[in-house]
């Protein structure tokens, strides 16, 4: 895994002298048509039924969540909407304009954290 060193300052003490951080390099992105080709290697289906099943786990998965479950997908982890909202002091002082930050929040499993156990660090120029 690539990394830069970034100089950045510390926000809670803007006076304080800046230091250097490391951040990853993106290696640039993966298509779903790669990951199918991938998968195709290491199984005996053909290249359109595992796209197939790609794609029907994605129109699949937005429908799980909308409902409110988490959705496992097994030794990768798992998925679940969160959000935040507003406080009040009764039930009835709430409406739903008040939640906002609606976002989609991943939890690796045991299984894929022990995967990237054995990471290594290189520096990219």
């Amino acid at each position: 895994m690539g990394y830069k060193l970034r100089e950045r300052k510390n926000p809670q003490n803007p006076q304080a002298a800046a230091k250097l951080y490391a951040i990853p390099v993106n290696g640039g992105k993966v298509s779903q048509k790669e990951i199918a080709a991938d998968i195709v290697g290491l199984s005996s289906l053909a290249r359109g039924d595992v796209a197939n099943v790609i794609d029907s786990l994605l129109d699949t998965v937005p429908k799980y969540l909308l409902m409110g479950k988490s959705v496992s997908l097994g030794e990768l982890g798992t998925l679940r909407i969160s959000f935040s909202s507003e406080g009040v002091e009764t039930a009835a002082d709430f409406n739903t304009s008040m939640i906002s930050g609606v976002k989609i929040l991943f939890t690796p499993s045991v299984e894929l954290l022990k995967a990237i156990e054995s990471i290594r660090f290189e520096k990219s120029e």
